[in-house]
């Protein structure tokens, strides 16, 4: 039984409540349930039972557990005779039989039991044909505020009243799973069940888990319909051309995408319909470590907004200050806020279909070109690789230094389907939109983690800006020796040796042996994928080693 005495929210627990309840999971004997609070009401309540702490300009400060990434290994999908086919099972698709789920989610049920539960409605998807319906339950208040924040909540009463979800998360963070009794990893839990249009989530805090849990349900729901679903970010200039940033948390989709230049469609999760991009969320869940007003300003404005939820940072309890440098708890510490924080956001958060695509890797080698421009092919053979790395924490095992891996379609953990899939769609799509793309490099040049350096935010930030005014379409271009892909010769306000990664090696010798060790891991993975990929898709990848004039 929970030791709350009086609840600030007691008397408005279910002056928002949907008609369509608990019934359906046979969730019962909750001591008290609130349904859609306001913000000032989460806050409220997360201040009361002790979940967090307030800075001194009105943001929700809480700890989210001994987890403070994503739970990757701990992730699985339910094995059952209506998405079985579907499914490219694997590392991150990990089956779950459905007699264990059943009994992980009879536990989770009799814990409940006393408990009191906060529970919020909202939609997945700016797109009106495309929507789903969601629903977060959890035991506490603050990712109760973390779902509306992050999904767009119903628009009156009565829309409230009648809303029936498509999807569920239950997160109970208390909650220990038992991994000889259910065939778990360990004692946390994320299990997917799309037969059952459900997710159980246990032994883990982190509010990752819960957007990132929607975002693997639309990746098995909308592809069916023929949608492409993206892990990126996305903008729209003034003109309306409208621009999409694939990358893997770290590369700077967030940081990239939030341009006041232009209009922010969203920082994660998109759809690319027969109309264009729509937003899945209504919120953003940004790193901000290190975050600082010059580099990123209205990011940094909105750690201090009320109603955002900082995740793992740090306060200096006698002056309220938020110290963002420091990762004493974890590097991958994070703001949630809506994104009508952001004042040049869009609120419609739906864009034309997109003039230019830019995959963003972070080179922990640091021999990847700061821009390459890509042919349709050679931009499918990098979303099906999506060479990238870890980066400071943002999953679970991860450590100081960055980790080069590929991610296919830029978002592995969370596609379900077998990544030729995904780019199949957007095959169709490049082709029917013409569709220009671009790999940009956010991590490392002139050498490896240790002796290389970031690429400068600022050269970066004039590199994207080159491609989205057009100003690259002007230039001269040289075509790399070992990728195939076209290089710039010249950019504004970029120097000329920037642009070249072997001109920043003091080592060329060092530089070849790098870049012939990225080539040979590229061959290597793409062969899980060469039996369902096309053979001009394959010939868009790196020149093979036996061709090359090493010199």
């Amino acid at each position: 039984m929970n030791k709350i005495v009086k609840s600030p929210s007691q008397d408005k627990e279910e002056l928002i409540k949907s008609d369509h309840g608990l019934d359906d999971l046979n969730i019962s004997g909750i001591n008290q349930t609130y349904w859609n609070l306001t913000t000032e009401d989460y806050c409220r309540e997360a201040l009361h039972r002790g979940e967090g702490v307030q800075s001194r300009h009105g943001a929700l400060i809480v700890r989210s557990g001994d987890r403070t990434a994503r739970s990757a290994n701990d992730k699985f999908i339910v094995r059952e005779e209506g998405s079985e086919e579907d499914i490219s099972w694997g590392e991150y698709n990990t089956p779950f039989d459905e007699s264990d789920f059943e009994r992980v989610f009879d536990k989770m049920r009799r814990y409940l039991i006393g408990k009191d539960l906060f529970i919020q409605d909202g939609i997945a998807g700016a797109s009106p044909q495309h929507q789903m319906r969601v629903r977060v339950i959890s035991t506490l208040a603050w990712q109760g505020l973390f779902a509306k924040n992050m999904f767009t909540t119903p628009e009156d009463s009565e829309a409230w009243k009648i809303h029936r979800p498509e999807f569920t998360v239950l997160c109970v963070p208390e909650f220990i799973g038992d991994p000889a009794e259910d065939h778990l990893n360990s004692s946390t839990l994320i299990l997917l069940n799309f037969k059952k249009r459900l997710v159980l989530i246990g032994n883990t805090g982190y509010g990752g888990e819960i957007k990132k849990s929607i975002f693997t349900a639309l990746n098995y729901y909308l592809p069916k319909k023929g949608i492409l679903t993206m892990h990126c970010s996305a903008n729209v200039g003034l003109g309306g051309d409208s621009a999409l940033f694939f990358g893997l948390s770290g590369t700077g989709k967030t940081t990239l995408s939030a341009d006041p230049k232009r209009k922010l469609i969203g920082d994660d999760e998109h759809g690319w319909d027969e109309e264009g991009i729509f937003n899945f969320e209504d919120g953003s869940y940004a790193k901000v470590i290190d975050l600082s007003p010059e580099a990123e300003p209205d990011i940094y404005a909105c750690t201090k907004f009320f109603g955002t939820i900082l995740e793992n940072v740090i306060m200096d309890p006698h002056t309220g200050e938020l110290d963002l440098r420091d990762d004493s708890i974890t590097k991958n510490t994070r703001a949630s806020y809506p994104l009508e924080c952001i004042p040049y956001s869009l609120p419609s958060k739906r864009g034309t279909h997109p003039e230019n695509i830019i995959f963003l890797t972070f080179d922990a080698n640091g021999v990847m070109p700061p821009i390459s421009k890509l042919s349709h092919n050679q931009a499918l053979y990098h979303f099906i690789s999506g060479y990238t790395s870890k980066v400071g924490g943002t999953e679970a095992g991860v450590g100081e230094a960055p980790e080069s891996t590929f991610s296919a379609c830029f978002g592995a953990p969370f596609m379900v389907f077998h990544p030729a899939y995904y780019a199949d769609l957007l095959k169709k799509n490049l082709l029917k939109y013409n569709v220009k793309t671009w790999l940009i490099n956010t991590g490392l040049v002139g050498g490896p983690a240790g002796i290389g350096k970031r690429i400068s935010i600022h050269h970066t930030r004039a590199l994207l800006s080159a491609v989205l005014d057009g100003d690259l379409d002007q230039v001269s271009y040289q075509i790399d020796p070992w990728f195939g892909f076209e290089i710039p010769q010249s950019c504004p306000n970029v120097p000329s040796d920037i642009l070249n990664p072997s001109t920043l090696w003091s080592d060329k010798e060092a530089y070849k042996t790098n870049i012939r060790q990225l080539v040979e891991q590229f061959n290597k993975n793409i062969l899980r994928y060469q039996d369902s990929t096309a053979e001009d898709v394959l010939r868009g990848g790196p020149i093979p080693l036996s061709e090359l004039e090493l010199g």
